[in-house]
């Protein structure tokens, strides 16, 4: 349901951002450090909100890339520690035919 909610919110905000774009077509003066150039600023707005998600897109992609290899590393840690652990033991019933056996001697004797 998050994932759905996520896609929808995107989709909305790519709406809006397209719209804002298209009204906003005059043509402005944009300064590098190196360089000045006169841009429509429907490419300014479109270009940085690209930029932008690809960025975001990018921090994302390498947090759940380093989330991964942390859970390999922790599942492989895990059964290494399973493997040395000696099988536990199970200490006999205390009911059952055990107990009718014990209970059996003693009033024999």
């Amino acid at each position: 349901m998050r994932t759905q909610w996520t896609l929808i919110f995107a989709l909305f905000f790519a709406l809006v951002t397209a719209i804002f774009a298209v009204i906003n077509v005059d043509p402005v003066q944009v300064n590098f450090l190196f360089a000045q150039t006169s841009t429509p600023l429907i490419l300014v707005i479109l270009t940085s909100t690209l930029l932008g998600g690809l960025i975001i897109g990018l921090f994302g992609f390498i947090r759940q890339f380093k989330l991964q290899r942390r859970i390999k590393q922790l599942e492989k840690q895990l059964q290494e520690t399973q493997a040395a652990a000696p099988a536990p033991t199970t200490p006999a019933p205390l009911g059952g035919e055990a107990a009718v056996a014990e209970a059996g001697t003693e009033s024999t004797a």
